[in-house]
């Protein structure tokens, strides 16, 4: 198991470039099955990101799971968030009982539900006034991440649950790609406009005490991030040496993801990005990594929910795939008269 930047930084350098073979076999049956060529638009595509990256000509969905990691702040005492820190321990729970709108989607639609938890009772530093981390456990905390997909899923959600993990993800951005906090920063749990620019500040001091150390995208994860963040980016890469698609959700989650393409574009090509969340930054960041979103449906709750609604269109695409019937079969002319 790889335990230093340099160990990750290989395996995103160094990654299988899935199945182009499975990819043109999808579509050699896509072409026989009882439709007008590319009439189902995007859900096509979908089935083709399967067998790519699963490297199978018949891709399956047999195991999707949906993998929250929750993590607390050091940052959450500036008052940042609607809510206090505590909210992090009880949605743990609620997820566990079945309480939360992941869990009702998961139920529904036969999707796997684990949550991770990590060092809850042990918050990161308060990136105003230290680093989250230290090296060592953040490179201990992506080697974690790794081990989700013990569980062997063929589709991996990524979610997240943390009080003030949207400030943190803000100040990612705001590190990788430019701006200020101001630029970044949103609502979260439902911050009102003075509450916005108060976080909008916390973020700049944070980017300030840190500006000499954030030239390598690690550092960036180190210094600003949170254990969830770094475990989220430990499942990317795993599943994609392990033939795992991801679909990844919402604002914090593509912070995350965005700490991989900062080190290398094409680590992420194994990840579907759920949404548009109602983030007002989170489009931003997609731009800025040259990724669009399957949904815009003004999501802003986290848990993996929008990661999991994006799964039920990828079932649906692959049991359509699977089960249209092709022209021979249903004895439909492919010919014009």
């Amino acid at each position: 198991m790889p335990d230093t930047f340099s160990d990750f930084t290989k395996l995103l350098q160094d990654m299988p470039e899935g199945s182009h073979a499975a990819v043109e076999d999808v579509r050699q049956r896509d072409a026989q099955l009882t439709k007008p060529l590319g009439s189902l638009g995007k859900m096509d595509g979908l089935v083709e990101f399967l067998a790519r990256w699963q490297e199978k000509s018949e891709p399956t969905l047999n195991n999707p799971m949906i993998a929250i990691f929750a993590g607390n702040h050091g940052v959450a005492a500036q008052n940042v968030s609607a809510f206090p820190a505590s909210v992090t321990v009880q949605m743990v729970a609620n997820f566990t009982n079945g309480g939360a709108a992941i869990s009702q989607i998961a139920k529904q639609h036969e999707l796997n539900l684990r949550v991770f938890e990590l060092a809850l009772e042990l918050p990161t530093g308060d990136i105003s006034m230290e680093p989250a981390l230290d090296d060592k456990t953040c490179a201990a905390t992506i080697a974690y991440g790794m081990e989700a997909i013990a569980g062997e899923p063929d589709l991996l959600c990524i979610g997240e649950m943390g009080i003030a993990n949207t400030t943190v993800a803000a100040a990612i951005f705001a590190a990788l790609f430019g701006g200020t906090g101001a630029d970044w920063v949103g609502a979260g749990t439902g911050m009102d406009e003075a509450g916005i620019a108060h976080k909008g500040a916390i973020v700049d001091k944070a980017l300030a005490l840190h500006k000499d150390r954030l030239a390598d995208p690690f550092a960036v994860l180190s210094h600003l991030g949170g254990r969830e963040f770094a475990a989220m980016l430990g499942a990317i890469i795993s599943a994609r040496h392990h033939k795992i698609p991801v679909i990844i959700d919402g604002f914090v989650a593509t912070a995350a993801a965005a700490i991989a393409h900062a080190i290398n574009p094409a680590s992420l090509d194994h990840c579907l990005f759920a949404h548009v969340s109602g983030e007002h930054a989170h489009s931003r960041a997609l731009a800025a990594m040259n990724k669009s979103a399957l949904l815009d449906l003004g999501l802003r709750l986290g848990e993996g929910s929008g990661a999991a609604l994006a799964a039920v269109l990828v079932k649906t695409a692959l049991y359509t795939h699977q089960n249209m019937a092709t022209f021979e079969q249903a004895s439909v002319s492919t010919k014009s008269v």
